[in-house]
């Protein structure tokens, strides 16, 4: 808890044996009150694994895609009483020690979503991001940001913080269930008139982290640059789509009753 705000972090899961363990290790227990893993049948023990961490996990008996299963995660959230979510691919790509920055962000009312950037302030090919995938997400973000009228480091990110209200006011069932929804629901958010920052996140790619393919990726690319125009011509009036048809987003935010954390509390500057 921030600031007298819940904070889950939310896990969608497939195949993810061999990195769950770790990505949850990560995560302080001590600010976050709820790990939820929403397993999208997994043909591993990503399932027996979670539960033997001592978490329940969430099992979709069917593979329904990326998108489905992030909804399932919000919902749940939702459920579970949390003021912040905080959705970590568990894949161990994303530090999990960016949680509770991001939620403060949030939870002292600084931005309504955070997102944890790969290309902000570091080198992403050293820390192991395939020279393809780093053309295509450079590529794709400035054709992005051109065409939505707005500046961010990269759209693509496993690692990203929202506030709750803010996920219950987009129609997220009119998202896709595949990939491109980690897209759309940013757009959603814009249009919202949300506050969106972002922080620098190590990139971390390792043999045991999970990648969609070269024509998934192409896939997505294309499914990114049409969302993308869709915006550009609900904002310009010239054409309406339902799943940007959003209200106006504004947080009214409480009085703080605890103080912003203090990143030198042992003295260290």
């Amino acid at each position: 808890m921030l600031n007298n705000q819940n904070i889950a972090v939310v896990l969608p899961a497939y195949n993810a044996e061999r990195t769950l363990a770790r990505t949850v290790a990560e995560i302080d227990r001590g600010v976050v009150d709820t790990v939820l893993v929403v397993d999208d049948a997994s043909t591993d023990q990503t399932v027996d694994i979670a539960r033997d961490l001592g978490l329940e996990p969430i099992i979709h008996p069917q593979n329904r895609g990326y998108g489905a299963n992030q909804k399932t995660c919000y919902a749940a959230a939702a459920e579970y009483g949390a003021d912040i979510v905080v959705m970590l691919h568990p894949d161990y790509q994303y530090s999990p020690l960016l949680v509770v920055p991001m939620a403060a962000m949030i939870a002292y009312d600084i931005y309504d979503c955070v997102l944890g950037s790969r290309i902000l302030a570091q080198n992403a090919i050293a820390g192991g991001m395939p020279r393809y995938k780093y053309v295509a997400n450079r590529s794709l973000t400035l054709l992005q940001n051109f065409m939505v009228n707005f500046k961010l480091s990269e759209y693509h990110t496993g690692l990203r913080a929202y506030r709750t209200t803010l996920l219950q006011s987009l129609p997220l069932n009119l998202n896709s269930d595949d990939f491109v929804f980690d897209n759309q629901i940013l757009l959603q958010a814009l249009v919202a008139g949300a506050r969106l920052g972002e922080v620098s996140c190590p990139t971390r790619y390792l043999p045991e982290s999970s990648s969609i393919n070269f024509w998934r990726s192409v896939t997505y690319g294309i499914g990114v640059l049409h969302s993308s125009l869709q915006y550009r011509l609900h904002q310009a009036h010239k054409r309406s789509y339902d799943f940007l048809t959003v209200n106006p987003y504004h947080y009214n935010s409480p009085k703080p009753t605890q103080p912003y954390p203090n990143t030198f509390a042992n003295g260290e500057e």
